[in-house]
C-alpha cells in the first residue's frame, strides 16, 4: 500500500507503507492512498481518521477534521413525529444480518459533499473484512415482509461507534433503526457517536462540533473498552 503526506513546507510528498497515523495535520486532512486494505482502515479509524474522495485530488484523502461532529447517546433527541412512528412497530430492527446488502445500499446514495461516493468495490471489501473481524457493524430495518428497507453501516472502535452511512428505502426506516440503536449503545456504556461531519440530519437528533483534539482524547480513551456481545443481538 502506498500513502502520502504533504510536507510541512508543502514542498514535496513522504511516502509510508502504512498510514501515518501519528501526525496530526494543521488541515483537515491527514495524508492519501492510492490504495488501502482491511488493515489500513483499522489503523485509520482506530487513530481518527477516514476516507473522503475529492475531484480535486486524484488519490483518496484520509481525513481528520479539526472540528468533529458527535453525538452523544445520552444526549439523543427524538422527534414527537419519529416517535409515534417508533411506537406503531412498523419496522423490525437487526443487527449484522445484511452487512453487505446495506453497505452496497448505500454506495447507490452516498454522497460527501457530492464529490461522489466513496463506497467503492475496493472499499466494499475491506469494510467486509472488518465485519469479519467484529470492527464493523450494520443495523437493519425490515418490513413485515422480511424485506430489507433501511439501515445503516459504521465501526466500532471499543466504545465510540463511527456512523459512516445510511440508505431509506421506505420512508423513517433508516430513522427507527438509528434511534434503536443509539439507545442501545447508550444502555452499553457506549460514549460518542462520531458523526464525522456536520449533516442537518445528525443535527436534529443532538450532534455537536466537538474540537479535533477532544474527539481524540477519547477515542483513545475509550477504543480498546471490551464491549460486551450483547450490545449486537438485537
Amino acid at each position: 500500500m502506498t500513502f502520502l503526506r504533504l510536507r510541512d513546507d508543502k514542498s514535496d510528498y513522504d511516502l509510508y507503507e502504512t498510514p501515518p497515523v501519528d501526525f496530526i495535520p494543521d488541515s483537515d486532512i491527514g495524508f492519501y492512498a492510492t490504495q488501502y486494505d482491511a488493515n489500513d482502515l483499522a489503523t485509520c479509524y482506530a487513530n481518527g481518521f477516514f476516507p473522503w474522495p475529492s475531484p480535486s485530488h486524484p488519490v483518496i484523502p484520509f481525513y481528520c477534521p479539526r472540528k468533529r461532529f458527535v453525538l452523544r447517546p445520552a444526549d439523543l433527541h427524538v422527534s414527537h413525529s419519529l416517535r409515534r412512528t417508533i411506537a406503531k412497530r412498523t419496522f423490525t430492527i437487526h443487527c449484522d444480518t445484511a452487512f453487505c446488502d446495506v453497505i452496497v445500499q448505500c454506495a447507490t446514495t452516498a454522497r460527501r459533499h457530492e464529490a461522489g461516493t466513496w463506497i467503492t468495490n475496493d472499499y466494499i471489501d475491506a469494510f467486509c473484512d472488518l465485519r469479519d473481524r467484529g470492527i464493523a457493524h450494520s443495523v437493519e430495518a425490515y418490513d413485515d415482509d422480511g424485506t430489507l428497507c433501511g439501515g445503516f453501516y459504521g465501526t466500532c472502535m471499543g466504545r465510540i461507534f463511527g456512523g459512516e452511512s445510511m440508505f431509506t428505502r421506505i420512508s423513517d426506516s433508516a430513522k427507527v433503526a438509528f434511534v434503536h440503536f443509539v439507545q442501545r449503545a447508550s444502555d452499553f456504556g457506549f460514549q460518542l457517536i462520531d458523526c464525522q461531519d456536520y449533516t442537518p440530519n445528525m443535527k436534529r437528533y443532538g450532534a455537536t462540533m466537538i474540537p479535533r483534539s477532544a474527539f481524540l482524547q477519547a477515542l483513545a480513551t475509550f477504543r480498546d473498552d471490551p464491549v460486551d456481545p450483547d450490545m449486537w443481538k438485537f
